[in-house]
């Protein structure tokens, strides 16, 4: 019992949280920008080092989670629950600086305009999970509880969305695109754009599964 009364309780995993996602968002942006602003190599290098530091400061706090899991003795939420939220949440910081990265590894030449949808849409997803996230601490009020599972479907829509975008904009590459180079840099871009959607709903399954079992 003394070994348990030595050792923190609670800890700090709702800031952390809202900081990782401050920094998933900050990413997103990034990409936006660097999307629209391509054809310009000044602003492509700023954009892409943009992503960079975001993605670089959200993996600090993921390695400060997972470590304060371990020294944490009662956690607000279940420990699995906060592993899977901060791991999965970093996956979309990762996913976005592979996304811009492989622009620059495929030297890409031409932004789609399926591009740029996927861009706004996986803004739009950061940001809803941002705004999931920022509920969490306050999920024993209903109404709280109730507006962040409304949150996670408003994310499971967007998902929808790029689902949408990403079949139409194969369906037109494999249509249009005579050289087969830039059809498999594009078709990697493009899935890479996706999955940023998908993690994202994976990170509102996590909450969903949060908010149920802790409202």
């Amino acid at each position: 019992m003394l070994f348990g009364k030595l050792l923190p309780r609670e800890g700090n995993f709702f800031v952390l949280f809202n900081q990782h996602a401050d920094r998933i968002v900050e990413a997103a942006e990034a990409l936006n920008q660097l999307i629209k602003h391509y054809a310009d190599p000044l602003l492509r290098e700023k954009y892409t080092l943009a992503v960079d530091e975001a993605e670089s400061a959200a993996d600090t706090i993921t390695v400060l989670v997972n470590k304060t899991i371990h020294q944490t003795f009662i956690t607000p939420i279940d420990r699995e629950q906060i592993h899977s939220l901060i791991n999965t949440m970093d996956d979309v910081a990762d996913l976005i600086q592979d996304v811009a990265e492989t622009l620059v590894l495929y030297d890409v030449q031409t932004i789609t305009e399926a591009m740029h949808r996927f861009a706004d849409l996986s803004m739009r997803c950061c940001e809803r999970v941002r705004s999931a996230v920022g509920t969490l601490d306050k999920i024993a009020d209903g109404t709280v509880a109730e507006a962040a599972l409304k949150t996670c479907e408003e994310i499971d829509k967007l998902e929808d969305d790029a689902d949408r975008v990403l079949r139409s904009a194969m369906s037109a590459l494999f249509r249009e695109e005579q050289d087969v180079r830039e059809l498999i840099k594009l078709k990697a871009i493009y899935e890479l754009l996706e999955t940023i959607s998908d993690r994202c709903e994976d990170v509102a399954n996590i909450i969903e599964g949060i908010v149920l079992e802790n409202s």
